[in-house]
């Protein structure tokens, strides 16, 4: 038996494959708070240093969360970015984690 594959009562599906994202690998964030306290140059030095921001990037940042009141600085896992977190603090510049 011959089979024509252009007869339209044959119909074929095709199917696609997806990958559910189950995996966060980035769950947390890092979220610097603005204050009446800290120059720009020392939250974009400390951005730098800390968060191995590049200058314009820290720059940025900085500018956002001035005129925003906060912005997640950073995005990671909790043993990545809690010591980013400390060490922040540690220099007088409210942060928090926060989970996504």
């Amino acid at each position: 038996m011959q089979i024509n594959m252009m007869s339209p009562d044959i119909h074929i599906k095709e199917y696609e494959e997806v990958d559910e994202l189950t995996d966060h690998p980035q769950p947390w964030t890092l979220v610097v708070w603005n204050d009446e306290v800290n120059t720009f140059e020392w939250v974009i030095k400390s951005l730098v240093d800390i968060c191995d921001h590049s200058f314009e990037q820290a720059e940025q940042c900085a500018w956002i969360i001035h005129y925003k009141g906060k912005y997640a600085v950073k995005a990671g896992e909790f043993t990545k970015i809690s010591p980013m977190r400390e060490a922040l603090s540690d220099r007088g510049i409210g942060a928090t984690l926060e989970e996504q």
